[in-house]
């Protein structure tokens, strides 16, 4: 891999996107200095001090923890230049400009160390324009970084290099981008809006001229170009709103300003449609002005409506024959909507063959190849295909044909032709663009494998587009066992990986029985076991509806056996000879949080949400999660010269009782869920390399288990000092009688029951009273009426 190390960042420009991106730098842990201009009053610093102070606000959160915002260094151009020196990569993220760049270019140009990359996140100005303003011995170093916005949370990220961009450095870049910021990388070139922009803008201002045509209203657009329709759930214009409108406008003005009829032959569909023009003008620009498409209105939703110039109400649906439509195999979907009668459908085809026909036109001159394409709009728009992917599902030549004739029929946005290549030649003969030779180059008129960088070795099943013969994690390896619940396999003969293969990878009897099955196959002849699975979610927790028959029939005593079960497996994977390493991604809530604390390590992507969430379901943890944060509590304390053990118990007690979860896992390690020697991974392709990893230098550095050892408990004393502050809660009215009811079962678990303070007790004590605690809510009326709500309708019953 890349020795280019990025020790330090410095951010130039502390609008909502440098702002931004110094926070994520943060959550990764790299220094980072953000720069603005001087303020004309008050401190110097004023412009970023505010910045700074607004991310905490902001949501969804770009702090992994709010109070980490402190880490960001503050600066302005007047009097901290010189901290630029000290920088191994320059991010500059001011206003769209080009005048304003270049001329801050020219400013920083003195002060940027000799091996230090510069780059500028712009959302579509040309690179190479900018780069005019660089001495020749900074060219070398400069290029294009796009995020997309929050970027905390979206994974694309465009690198644009330019003609003297030497390629040591984009690879340098992307390495760190990759494996550092826990982003997908698709190397643009140098043309407006660059890939997912392009494509994507292109197709919002397509849609909302097709809207006009097929006389749609917002609301029924958004229901179908959503969830529906395989992509973001939000839909166009609710999308467009949180986007907001003026940045939307700047970036189709951009299309407008840097294309021509003669560069863009759908240059004609670019003009600012009406409606944007209207809401612009009445200073409506979506949800930072709290009206724009949309409105809010106490719980009501208003559209807006162009010809009255009011906000209406919403909340209207597709017709529903459209959503089974879109439920059918590609090839039927795609005909159905095209052979459609009613205006919603042939608006749906309308869209999606504008889309065929923009990417396969401008596949040559904005992207290398098809994939990245496709991998910007799922990366960048929240599409679970690219363009490219849905038409080879489809059918390649038969959709090709139907665009075509479209296109002949002048249906189509403009009357250019598909490229030669889409019917004749390698593509077609293959059936699409993207094959195991790699995928379809228009430039270079062949497959084009994936960029072999050093970084990519350590993602050992990356996100596969459709078409791409990539590992597969569900058949790849040898497999030791394999059954409905779970996949026990091997890739390097040296770690037994546990894949649970269950609905949300619940934990039923059957998964519990693979993880003793794997601790045994590991403890004879293997150096450790990960518990990884390469889709979302680690585990939402106990199959509880696994469990409801069994209750039905033998009651809570049926129960008991399988809790004490699962406990027991819990402690099995604390107590294995060789260390147990769980892969943390996603959801991992209740049970799963328990088989993520009862093992060796953790190994957690960034975007991971830790916590004990049974109160929920009107019960408390079973498992163990109680048992771990009394042990906890405990062993924070014995590094303290207090003696109380109630300080070190409050707060794992109340993200119990108030089932509060991580939004990070730099929260989840906040609450306690994750420890200081855990390993948090920006990317999520690559923890299972990383919790290989870290299994095997655990076993390799002599691992053992640690002792079963007696701990003692906050006790009686420290049960009553809990009850009275939720005796407080229940007569203010902020818990229910029930919610009191549950928190006083876990405040009797936490401090160990009926005992004197100080007491020592072993975890096999405490899950004792953690299973009672649990079986007798099963028991309850209000408990059941939470399960079965829950089950019901995926939504909490408060009662």
């Amino acid at each position: 891999m890349s020795r280019f190390q990025v020790r330090k960042v410095a951010v130039l420009g502390a609008g909502v996107m440098g702002a931004q991106i110094a926070a994520h730098l943060v959550n990764v842990k790299v220094q980072v200095v953000l720069f603005d201009l001087p303020a004309k009053e008050g401190p110097k610093n004023g412009i970023v001090m505010r910045a700074v102070e607004g991310l905490k606000k902001l949501k969804p959160s770009p702090l992994g923890v709010a109070d980490d915002a402190v880490l960001i260094g503050q600066a302005n151009y007047e009097e901290h230049m010189e901290q630029l020196r000290d920088c191994d990569l320059i991010i500059e993220a001011i206003a769209e400009r080009m005048d304003w760049k270049r001329d801050l270019y020219e400013k920083i140009a003195p002060f940027v160390a000799p091996h230090a990359i510069v780059a500028s996140n712009t959302s579509g100005l040309s690179i190479t324009k900018l780069s005019e303003a660089l001495p020749e011995a900074l060219k070398p170093r400069f290029c294009g970084i796009h995020f997309f916005n929050p970027p905390r949370y979206m994974t694309l990220v465009e690198l644009i290099n330019t003609p003297t961009t030497d390629p040591q450095i984009l690879d340098d870049l992307e390495t760190f981008v990759t494996s550092g910021l826990g982003k997908g990388v698709v190397r643009a070139h140098d043309t407006p809006n660059f890939v997912a922009n392009r494509v994507g803008i292109a197709g919002m201002l397509a849609t909302m001229k097709e809207v006009e045509n097929f006389g749609l209203t917002w609301d029924v657009v958004d229901d179908l170009t959503g969830k529906k329709l395989g992509r973001a759930s939000s839909g166009t214009f609710r999308t467009a709103d949180v986007v907001g409108l003026d940045t939307l406008t700047h970036v189709i003005k951009t299309l407008q300003d840097n294309l021509t009829l003669e560069t863009d032959p759908f240059y004609a569909s670019f003009g600012t449609p009406a409606v944007l023009k209207k809401l612009l003008e009445l200073g409506n620009l979506g949800q930072k002005t709290k009206a724009g498409f949309y409105k809010k209105v106490g719980r009501d939703v208003l559209r807006f409506e162009l010809d009255s110039g009011e906000y209406v109400p919403g909340g209207a649906k597709a017709d529903e024959v459209y959503g089974r439509m879109l439920k059918k195999p590609a090839a039927e979907r795609l005909r159905l909507l095209r052979n459609s009668e009613g205006p919603q459908g042939q608006f749906l085809w309308a869209i999606l063959r504008n889309g065929f026909h923009y990417a396969a036109v401008h596949l040559g001159t904005i992207a290398d190849n098809a994939r990245d394409v496709d991998q910007a709009m799922r990366w960048g728009f929240g599409m679970q295909q690219g363009p490219f992917e849905l038409w080879q599902e489809a059918g390649w030549l038969d959709v090709a044909k139907m665009v075509q004739e479209d296109i002949d029929a002048g249906k189509a946005l403009c009357n250019t032709p598909l490229p030669e290549w889409v019917f004749k030649g390698p593509v077609a003969e293959a059936g699409g663009v993207h094959t195991a030779k790699g995928s379809w180059s228009a430039s270079k008129g062949e497959f084009v494998a994936r960029r072999a960088l050093p970084v990519y070795a350590r993602q050992p099943f990356p996100e596969a587009l459709r078409g791409e013969t990539l590992p597969d994690f569900r058949t790849a390896g040898t497999t030791l066992f394999e059954d409905d619940a779970i996949r026990l396999w091997t890739m390097d003969d040296a770690v037994v990986i546990a894949s649970i293969k269950t609905k949300m990878h619940a934990i039923s009897m059957e998964v519990t029985a693979g993880l003793e099955r794997a601790v045994e196959l590991a403890e004879k002849s293997y150096q450790g076991v990960v518990i990884w699975s390469g889709d979302e979610p680690f585990s939402a927790g106990a199959d509880l509806q696994a469990m409801l028959p069994g209750f039905m029939m033998g009651g809570a005593a049926a129960i008991d056996e399988a809790v004490a079960e699962l406990q027991r497996v819990m402690r099995l994977l604390r107590y294995a000879s060789v260390p147990v390493v769980s892969a943390v991604r996603g959801l991992a809530l209740g049970g799963g949080c328990e088989m993520a604390v009862y093992s060796a390590r953790r190994v957690v992507h960034m975007e991971s949400y830790v916590g004990l969430v049974e109160v929920g379901v009107g019960l408390v943890p079973g498992a163990g999660g109680l048992t771990y944060i009394a042990r906890r509590a405990a062993e924070n304390a014995a590094t303290s010269t207090g003696k109380d053990l109630l300080p070190f118990l409050t707060e794992g007690f109340t993200a119990a009782a108030m089932a509060k979860v991580g939004t990070s896992a730099l929260e989840s390690r906040k609450l306690g869920y994750l420890l200081d020697s855990d390993v948090i991974v920006p990317h999520k392709d690559e923890l299972l390399f990383v919790a290989i990893n870290e299994a095997k230098a655990m076993y390799q550095g002599g691992y053992r288990a640690p002792h079963k050892r007696l701990f003692p408990v906050a006790g009686r004393s420290g049960k009553a000092t809990i009850l009275g502050s939720l005796v407080n809660m229940r007569d203010g009215g902020f818990i229910s009688q029930h919610d009191f009811h549950i928190a006083s079962l876990i405040a009797n678990v936490v401090t160990g029951g009926d005992v004197d303070s100080g007491t020592l007790v072993s975890e096999e004590y405490l899950m004792t009273l953690e299973r009672r605690a649990f079986c007798s809510l099963l028991e309850h009326p209000k408990t059941q009426e939470r399960i079965m709500g829950m089950l019901s309708t995926g939504k909490p019953v408060r009662n």
